[in-house]
């Protein structure tokens, strides 16, 4: 199902036929170095992600993270979304794509369009994002969004993570 439409993007639920994408996407070095080892070696394994994360958040909360694709050619880019975690306050925004797209906008692009309907859709007044302290594109990208730096906070896995947020 198909959420949000940009000038260059679509942006709709995952399905299982999305499995070999993740796959590739979570196998990703930027993906491993700054989001971290999902466990998803195999088709099944990806399976076994979306089905427990976004497929599952879809019908519990009414959002999750979303397939972005090129308009032009539907090309499976990557992913942009949101998520509650138990351990943050508010929920979070998140994003990655494969490495032939990015540094080209779509992050940006996506990004503003789920955000844009996290608040008149959602209702969300207040939206969190999460990154490593190294990742400074994604740090780079949160702040043309708006988001401000709030504090360091320590991940349930001992990590230490920068934490912004942005107001509606």
């Amino acid at each position: 199902m198909q959420i949000l439409e940009t000038a260059r993007l679509y942006i709709r639920h995952f399905t299982l036929d999305d499995a070999p994408f993740i796959l590739e996407l979570l196998n990703d070095p930027g993906w491993l170095q700054f989001i971290g080892n999902r466990g998803v070696h195999t088709i099944d394994d990806a399976r076994t992600y979306l089905k427990k994360g976004a497929l599952k958040n879809y019908r519990r909360l009414g959002y999750g993270f979303y397939m972005v694709e090129r308009k032009s050619d539907r090309a499976a880019m990557g992913m942009c979304g949101l998520i509650k975690r138990p351990n943050l306050e508010d929920v979070d925004i998140g994003f990655a794509f494969l490495p032939d797209y990015r540094e080209k906008g779509y992050g940006l692009e996506s990004a503003e369009s789920v955000l844009n309907y996290a608040h008149t859709e959602l209702g969300f007044q207040r939206v969190a994002a999460i990154t490593d302290p190294a990742n400074v594109r994604s740090m780079q990208l949160l702040e043309k969004l708006g988001f401000r730096y709030q504090r360091i906070i320590k991940w349930s896995d001992g990590a230490e993570l920068k934490l912004f947020a942005i107001e509606f």
